[in-house]
């Protein structure tokens, strides 16, 4: 199981993330479109950077819904390797079958 902090900074990053997410994509539309004058330009670039650093998706670490692990995370389930081995051998997970050979 993950520690504690490490969970709650990532439900933390999660909640900034969505809080910019809107201002963030403005901004780089904004940057990215064709038209637009350098100077709105430039003061975009300025405000992005101003921006949380923590306000970027790509801080973001997908970790199991459960225990909070962030290595071997399957993204269909929302689980870890591990947990997810163990709650398919339960019969936790609907249509999830152990293979047999």
């Amino acid at each position: 199981m993950a520690k504690k902090s490490k969970i709650a900074r990532d439900e933390h990053r999660r909640a900034v993330v969505a809080r910019h997410a809107e201002r963030r994509a403005e901004l780089k539309r904004l940057i990215a479109a064709p038209g637009v004058a350098p100077e709105v330009k430039e003061a975009a670039v300025r405000e992005l950077a101003r921006q949380p650093r923590d306000a970027s998706p790509t801080r973001l670490r997908n970790r199991d819904a459960v225990d909070g692990r962030p290595r071997g995370h399957l993204r269909k389930f929302g689980l870890s390797r591990v947990r997810f081995r163990q709650e398919a051998h339960a019969g936790h997970l609907p249509g999830v079958t152990k293979a047999s050979w």
